[in-house]
């Protein structure tokens, strides 16, 4: 819903909405420059002091304003000739031409009605609107991608469009809708929707008829600043009936031309304040920073269009369509999806093609439809569930749980929950966990123990789809064909070889970097950073691409990975037999979850074998010199010390601020974790000092890795776990 409601405003009303965008940032300029460009009266300057001064240089006046910027303007009559100008508080005198500025009015009217009167301003008002249903739909899923309001700031991953997209949006768009609520406001007032008129006093029936007081002689005007100064107009001293008319923060009130008393007043309501406090936010007038932050929010409409816009055209388009799928209210076993990007309904797909064939009643639907009552003859649910960003609904599953909650668990009907995700982000199927864990709350009776599928491995699916088919009472073949992600041949250009002394024969492989397409460059797709993915597709495999951690980022100008041969590994067996001029289909693919993050806090970076691959990368692209502690766990210093010469160069130049190894043959045989063991209080001073800590290698490694850091960090009252919770502990394991 959220989604949708951010979506449609800003692509019908895209250019509306700049044209309202960018007036409203040109208009941001004209209230610093006047209060610039202006003379401003002093602090302790009474309305009694610049009223005489004005009155004695311009015997005709009529009538003085102060503009919000501080400006001074009067107007007077001098021998049947009107005259205008603003003035110098100090002096009374003229300091410039009152003309208004062309220019601003031009804009001033695109800006409010496109020139075409009160239907006009329907239409900007209409605009408005649009902005503030993006702005604040904005805010929600700007936090709901930051993982929460708390983490409004939390820095951003993902590709260039969409980061740069979020980036902006979060810094703009409170502001935004700041713009568009006060320009809404100020409709409504305009078209008399709001009771902010407020009262004024009633003409006085009898005065003293007298005149000729001096302004500096009337006591409320020598008590009243020239910053509280509205509006004053002067009594026309041939008619002694006449009177001084004055307007301030206060309220508006009539004085006596011939005693200066007080004839009446009434006090400025709070209709009338809240308006002119509105009037003040949206325009900037008397708040010319505000007026100029506002300009600047007002500037990124068009990036946020054009980057939502590439967004919207580059998002994965989802069918979901099921063939055979039987009706609702008369299907058995209900399949309910959750997918953000589309991929989780071709596992639907698989598996009721699979269930149909067993003899099954199987209708398909996405989460967000759920209703139990919809499925009156249903005896299972099976609920395939991916995650969204940190452990959010994805887009086809909104509401699920809210629904989930109001809905009792049917007799004799049980449910499955398998979550889908990628295991190298901190939020791992962490919504099919909610999903299982609120089932199981409200009485469900669990099909199957909740069940995962990592990186859409369909070797996972079909693992778990034997199970089904076991507690069914059926034989269940999943054979889930993924769809081969668009690839190209990457063109080796050199590699370096190690291990062979230790039968573990280990290659630095570069390639050359892909080609991109002027669009990809546009959406900043061809980017790619250390510690991303390179999807490798074997020859003669199941089309299942294999995944390595880059060690290099696109500005590094090559595509360089570290790979180890695996004992009957089809895809590091065909690359550890390429030579400089082979190639290999391969693809890259964002791995947001393994990233440095931004700031200068120190790293503690950990891996061992080719764990050291994009830990590497971190060094190498550390031109900064943020402080990098590096701990590389290796079989053999002569035989396995990947980037040995490299990582004494980047230590040497400043990029790298310690290093430390550790060798599991030889005479003194120890492992990555008894290196951190041995440096324990350093590494607990550095943690306690905001240090992030990164992972990369194999699954028990990361364990022992784990528990010495929890030994560690226990004294200090921190663990993996909590620095995980704080986004300071990123693993990338295999």
């Amino acid at each position: 819903m959220i989604r949708a409601l951010h979506r449609w405003p800003g692509l019908l009303a895209l250019l509306l909405v700049t044209i309202l965008a960018l007036s409203g940032a040109a208009l941001s300029v004209f209230p610093m420059a006047e209060r610039l460009a202006s003379p401003q009266a002093g602090a302790d300057q009474s309305l009694a002091q610049l009223s005489q001064r004005v009155l004695d240089s311009h015997p005709g006046l009529e009538q003085i304003r102060r503009a919000p910027s501080g400006r001074i303007t009067a107007w007077w009559f001098e021998n049947g000739t009107p005259g205008s100008a603003v003035i110098d508080p100090a002096t009374g005198l003229n300091a410039a031409s009152a003309d208004p500025n062309q220019t601003q009015r031009w804009l001033t009217n695109l800006h409010r009605s496109l020139f075409l009167g009160d239907g006009g301003r329907l239409v900007m008002a209409a605009g408005a609107v649009s902005m503030a249903l993006l702005a604040i739909s904005g805010m929600v899923l700007v936090a709901r991608r930051t993982g929460g309001w708390r983490r409004w700031l939390s820095p951003m991953h993902g590709p260039f469009a969409g980061r740069l997209h979020v980036e902006i949006a979060r810094l703009a768009v409170p502001l935004l809708a700041l713009s568009a609520l006060t320009a809404l406001w100020m409709t409504a007032s305009t078209f008399g929707f709001l009771p902010d008129e407020g009262a004024t006093a009633p003409f006085p029936a009898a005065v003293s008829g007298q005149t000729g007081i001096r302004p500096e002689a009337i006591e409320l005007l020598r008590q009243t600043p020239v910053s509280d100064l509205r509006e004053l107009s002067f009594p026309a001293a041939t008619d002694a009936r006449d009177v001084y008319s004055l307007t301030t923060g206060r309220g508006s009130g009539y004085l006596d031309q011939g005693t200066g008393a007080l004839l009446g007043w009434a006090d400025r309501t709070t209709a009338q304040r809240l308006s002119e406090l509105i009037y003040t936010l949206h325009t900037g007038q008397g708040a010319a920073l505000l007026g100029l932050m506002l300009g600047l929010a007002a500037l990124t409409v068009p990036v946020l269009g054009v980057t939502g816009l590439v967004l919207w055209l580059g998002r994965p388009r989802a069918s979901t369509r099921i063939r055979g799928n039987a009706r609702a209210a008369q299907a058995e076993t209900v399949i309910l999806v959750g997918s953000e990007g589309g991929t989780t309904w071709s596992f639907a797909a698989t598996l009721h093609r699979a269930l149909t064939a067993a003899g099954q009643s199987v209708h398909v639907a996405p989460m967000s439809g759920f209703d139990p009552k919809r499925h009156a003859a249903a005896r299972r649910f099976l609920i395939l569930a991916a995650t969204y960003g940190d452990g959010t609904a994805p887009q086809s599953a909104r509401g699920f749980l809210d629904r989930l909650g109001r809905s009792a668990a049917p007799a004799g009907v049980r449910m499955a929950v398998l979550g889908f995700g990628d295991r190298s982000f901190p939020g791992f199927c962490a919504y099919g966990e909610d999903v299982a864990r609120a089932a199981s709350a409200r009485g469900w009776t669990a099909l199957l123990p909740f069940d995962t599928v990592d990186r859409q491995s369909p070797q996972d699916f079909a693992r778990w789809g034997r199970a089904l088919g076991a507690s069914l009472g059926i034989e269940l073949v999943l054979d889930h064909q993924p769809v081969r992600p668009a690839s190209q041949a990457l063109l080796l250009i050199s590699r370096r070889d190690y291990g062979a002394d230790m039968q573990a024969p280990t290659a630095i492989l570069r390639f050359a970097l892909p080609q991109q397409s002027h669009w990809q460059r546009l959406t900043g797709r061809d980017r790619f950073r250390p510690g991303d993915l390179l999807g490798v597709l074997p020859q003669g495999g199941d089309g299942q691409p294999r995944f390595y951690s880059l060690a290099s980022g696109s500005r590094d100008g090559f595509v360089e990975i570290v790979v180890r041969k695996q004992p009957g590994g089809l895809c590091s067996g065909q690359l550890m037999s390429l030579e400089p001029g082979d190639s290999m289909e391969a693809f890259l693919r964002a791995n947001p979850g393994f990233r440095t993050g931004r700031g200068r806090a120190p790293l503690i970076l950990i891996g061992a074998g080719t764990g050291i691959g994009p830990l590497a990368g971190f060094v190498r692209a550390n031109d900064r010199h943020r402080p990098i502690h590096l701990f590389f766990g290796m079989r053999h210093k002569d035989s396995d010390f990947l980037y040995g010469e490299e990582l004494a160069g980047w230590q040497a130049d400043g990029r790298l601020t310690r290093l430390s190894t550790a060798t599991s043959r030889g005479s003194r045989p120890h492992y990555v974790q008894d290196v951190l063991r041995s440096e324990a209080a350093e590494v607990a001073r550095l943690v306690r000092n905001g240090a992030r800590v990164m992972v990369c290698g194999g699954r028990e490694m990361a364990a022992g890795v784990a528990e010495a850091l929890a030994d560690i960090l226990a004294p200090a009252g921190l663990s993996p776990v909590a620095l995980k919770a704080e986004g300071r502990y990123a693993e990338d394991i295999y």
